[in-house]
């Protein structure tokens, strides 16, 4: 299938990209601007677009994502450390989200002749995230198809729904790839933070799939703690 890849530059949307591309036809890129704190994973996502060949598209919502107030990756709102599955993560959550970047991302899909729409949505979204859960991807896969009846047929993609980070580590090192050139910290430092639920979930998620994480961490051993804090409750 002719496959559009909504990608973020972090681990999870850059290992979608090069599974796309091994087995798809992965036909584009993007990406948006929301007023994100940790604005420079963009700048992997063009650089995945740019190993791979193909184009990327950035699109400006930060008018939107100045409207959805409340979340710590748009306000003034400090990043919580800990386990991505603490009750204090919800505070990351934009409202509607996924929602908004994939209803773009299916009229780009249509105007362009693709037929399917990418998203590295997975299991371990599913607690906080309610628009990267199974039961959101489905309506949402219907809706479109609504949307489009007649004029375009465009499904949703979501190879990793059911999987889990660690899932994706393995398939990202199958399909080769460059985990060193991702982004995942929320906090948008010169490294890695290693101490929020982002970071402490891609380390967590190497060490499960036991492969070696290239990643440099600011705080390279907290989630050793985060994890076992969480076990602990």
């Amino acid at each position: 299938m002719k496959t559009l890849v909504v990608c973020s530059g972090g681990l999870d949307s850059v290992s979608l990209a090069h599974l796309a591309a091994e087995t798809q036809s992965l036909t584009r890129l993007v990406s948006f601007d929301y007023g994100q704190r940790h604005r420079k994973e963009l700048a992997f996502a063009e650089a995945a677009a740019m190993r791979l060949g193909v184009p990327h598209h950035l699109i400006d919502l930060r008018a939107i994502g100045a409207a959805l107030t409340g979340s710590a990756l748009t306000d003034n709102i400090d990043v919580p450390d800990g386990h991505y599955a603490e009750e204090t993560m919800k505070i990351t959550v934009v409202p509607n989200r996924n929602a908004i970047m994939l209803t773009i991302a299916y009229g780009i899909a249509a105007a362009n002749g693709d037929e399917a729409v990418a998203t590295a949505v997975h299991g371990g979204d599913h607690f906080i995230y309610p628009d990267c859960r199974p039961a959101f991807a489905e309506a949402f896969d219907q809706m479109q198809r609504a949307a489009l009846d007649g004029y375009a047929d465009v499904s949703l993609w979501t190879p990793f729904l059911h999987g889990t980070k660690a899932d994706i580590v393995k398939s990202g090192t199958e399909h080769g790839t460059p985990f060193a050139q991702t982004w995942s910290c929320y906090k948008g430092g010169e490294t890695h933070c290693g101490r929020c639920g982002t970071c402490v979930e891609r380390r967590e998620a190497f060490h499960l799939a036991d492969i070696p994480d290239p990643t440099v961490y600011t705080d390279p051993d907290f989630w050793r703690q985060a994890i076992a804090e969480k076990g602990a409750r």
